[in-house]
């Protein structure tokens, strides 16, 4: 058990506090171990209708996954049963998504603050995402020599037009606005307010209407317009320069486009890890045509890949450690990076291979 997760039941309402404010609430592995019997249990006892997640501390939702605690283990010795953390916290973080994904109640995420990658992972799954103006939601992976990660393979091909594919490989930032466009946000709420929404959830009458009637029906009390979405005004921008299936011709597509926008893009993207921005864009192509479940072995062979290279511990070390954001990439620029070296991520685990089918998993069908 972890005291970074505070579990309790209010009437009808399971509710997870993620309770590492300091930290931002980032997930580490005790949490996913914490959290995920527990919304098995809950998935299975008729009293619980629903299910609320958020995060303590007023500045974060959960700032993503502890990868500065996977960047400082690796290489060291594991006792026990357990394997290596790069190991074994990818296969519960994913599992835990996986879990969310299928929980088959209604499931609300209550979205304040910061909400960075693993973060979309403990929301994004789950049917109803409340964001409140305090929201800063971004998928940062490239940064650190990662990949848009948790189901962002899934989901990012799933936003309107190249939005996914410009927030992947960018690492751009988000507001509630632009959330809500994305259709990563069902709701806007003020902050103050999910108190609120928390205490009339809980006290709906849930007897005699299916759960997520009552839900919505809360929810659409305390929804308030979250104004113009910046990204849907350059959402034709956008789609133009990323559209390409090379990173290469992404920079092209930018440098014609010639705007200030395009050129503080393309120097995003140069401060990028190469390899990771083209594995990236591999994943999110492949996306399109594949379902969740069949995603989630690829990305554990990417997560297992990346972070036995350099390029992660560098990242980390430049972002997360010294912050002096100079990271040292090896392969240094996208034209050393080959076909071969993306292909090799992709590449089937010797044994070690993630398989949804055989997670013991119980998806409940919703009841009045």
């Amino acid at each position: 058990m972890s005291d970074d997760v505070l579990l309790e039941t209010r009437g009808a309402v399971g509710v997870v506090t993620l309770n590492r404010p300091k930290a931002l609430n980032a997930l580490d592995l005790g949490m996913c171990r914490t959290l995920h019997p527990a919304l098995d249990a809950w998935a299975v006892d008729p009293a619980v209708k629903a299910v609320v997640i958020r995060g303590a501390g007023g500045r974060a939702f959960c700032a993503g996954g502890d990868v500065r605690a996977v960047a400082s283990s690796l290489g060291a010795v594991t006792d026990g049963e357990d394997g290596p953390l790069s190991r074994e916290f990818f296969r519960a973080e994913y599992a835990l998504n996986h879990r969310i994904h299928h929980f088959g109640k209604p499931f609300i995420a209550l979205v304040d603050g910061i909400c960075m990658g693993g973060g979309l992972g403990l929301s994004i799954h789950g049917p109803y995402r409340v964001v409140t103006e305090k929201l800063v939601l971004a998928m940062p992976e490239t940064a650190i020599g990662l990949f848009p990660d948790v189901g962002g393979g899934w989901f990012l091909p799933r936003f309107p037009g190249e939005s996914g594919t410009y927030l992947g490989l960018t690492g751009a930032r988000c507001n509630a606005a632009d959330a809500l466009w994305l259709g990563y946000a069902t709701h806007h709420v003020e902050s103050a307010r999910l108190d609120a929404v928390l205490e009339a959830l809980v006290g709906a009458e849930w007897n005699g209407s299916a759960a997520s009637a009552v839900v919505e029906h809360v929810l659409a009390g305390f929804h308030a317009d979250a104004g113009t979405s910046p990204l849907a005004v350059q959402h034709a921008a956008i789609d133009r320069c990323f559209a390409a299936e090379r990173v290469d011709d992404i920079q092209q597509a930018l440098e014609l486009e010639g705007t200030p926008w395009a050129q503080e893009t393309w120097a995003t993207l140069l401060r990028m890890c190469p390899l990771s921005l083209k594995v990236s864009l591999h994943l999110l192509r492949m996306g399109r045509t594949r379902d969740y479940d069949e995603l989630v072995p690829v990305e554990y062979r990417l997560s297992q890949a990346l972070t036995a290279r350099a390029d992660f511990r560098e990242g980390i070390r430049a972002v997360l450690v010294d912050k002096d954001n100079k990271p040292r990439w090896r392969p240094a620029t996208l034209s050393d990076v080959s076909d071969a070296d993306v292909e090799a991520c992709f590449a089937p685990l010797d044994g070690d291979d993630w398989k949804p089918g055989g997670l013991r998993l119980v998806v409940t069908p919703e009841t009045p």
